[in-house]
């Protein structure tokens, strides 16, 4: 097994994660070899390995499994297979293996147990609060759908990884991404890309100030998020909910347990390299709590969060992979935010396999040491 850096365009200067492995056969795997993509993962945020289409649902399940062996649900546990959920309208599970989920586009047949299933690219139109015109999608143009981690964020703590796993790709036309957010900011994309950034970027390019009010702050996530969220519309960017009121109030939630509910620092450690990552789900968050304190509203909390993390999502900090057929992604799900990308037609055909599993550890925090460089006089 050999590992190599992914060829980039100049103009990504801000990537400084993600790696490549060749000379690898997930369906023989040693120990040896696993633990050597384990640190990687960990190291590079991102890992791609090409040539797989012969691995089967349960192997990419035992290969998940083998990053958290402790543990078998999935991720979203079975929260996201309620209709109303933000998360049901993009996944399905196999039957034999319900821990790896379909996604895509197009109607699949006789697939791993699914005699038949219609699968929709998730689409701006249905989350966002602007749309593109139907001109300009035709004229390939598209948005970045929505920036999160793979977590419920309710009960369950975020899975250490995710596998993602390209069955079939569409074709490989080109997409511009636009932010339509006045900052005229745009990213030539392979159409139904997976874009990420990186968590430990995110933190390097705060300011001073910024990284040190992130060391001060936890996060609050609502109870049941995705229903939460199931009427509210995003920003332009993907990057987070609008304020409008749209929110579900809490008694047309389900019934909420309070020792459910998740607050986590803002800033993530990672296990093997040590750095310090800005990781929050923008459009799950209810509050944040600043030296003990919670803001206690809704619109200053996703406006200060928008400030925090929209510089990370300028286009020359974006990894956007290009997908082919048998690729396996493996990713850091604690230090990186990912979205889906593309406006797919009809006739395209997206066929994918995703795991990952709700993990038993909650994030690390940074320690007091860690947080000694950064720490501004007040």
């Amino acid at each position: 097994m050999q590992f190599r850096n992914i060829q980039l365009p100049a103009s990504q200067t801000g990537v400084d994660f993600g790696v490549e492995l060749v000379g690898c056969d997930l369906e023989n795997l040693t120990e040896e070899q696993f633990k050597e993509i384990e640190k990687a993962v960990y190291t590079h945020q991102v890992l791609v390995i090409r040539n797989q289409s012969h691995v089967s649902p349960e192997t990419q399940y035992k290969l998940t499994k083998r990053f958290d062996p402790e543990v078998d649900t999935y991720g979203h546990g079975t929260s996201h297979q309620s209709k109303k959920s933000v998360i049901a309208r993009d996944l399905s599970p196999l039957p034999g293996v319900p821990q790896v989920q379909l996604l895509g586009h197009g109607t699949v047949h006789n697939h791993h147990g699914i005699e038949e299933r219609k699968l929709n690219h998730p689409s701006h139109r249905s989350f966002h609060q602007t749309q593109l015109s139907e001109e300009d999608e035709k004229a390939g143009k598209t948005r970045f759908y929505r920036w999160h981690m793979d977590a419920a964020l309710y009960e369950l703590n975020p899975p250490l990884i995710t596998t993602l796993f390209a069955v079939q790709t569409p074709e490989h036309r080109r997409e511009l991404v636009v932010y339509d957010d006045g900052s005229d900011q745009s990213m030539d994309v392979q159409l139904g890309t997976t874009a990420f950034i990186s968590g430990a970027h995110a933190f390097d390019i705060l300011s001073p100030e910024m990284k040190d009010l992130a060391f001060r702050t936890q996060v609050k996530y609502a109870a049941h998020p995705y229903l939460w969220i199931s009427k509210a519309r995003a920003h332009s960017t993907g990057l987070g909910i609008v304020s409008e009121g749209r929110e579900l109030p809490k008694e047309e939630l389900p019934p909420i347990k309070e020792e459910a509910i998740k607050i986590y620092p803002m800033l993530w450690k990672n296990p093997v390299t040590g750095k310090i990552h800005l990781q929050v789900h923008p459009c799950a968050v209810e509050d944040l709590i600043i030296d003990g304190k919670p803001v206690g509203d809704l619109n200053k909390v996703r406006e200060l969060l928008y400030q925090i993390q929209r510089p990370a999502i300028n286009p020359e900090n974006i990894l956007a992979h290009e997908w082919e057929d048998g690729d396996m992604v493996i990713f850091h799900n604690r230090g990186v935010l990912h979205s889906v990308v593309g406006s797919l037609r009809d006739d395209d055909k997206r066929i994918y396999h995703q795991c990952n599993l709700a993990s038993a550890k909650e994030p690390e925090a940074p320690s007091e040491e860690d947080r000694k460089p950064y720490i501004l006089a007040h």
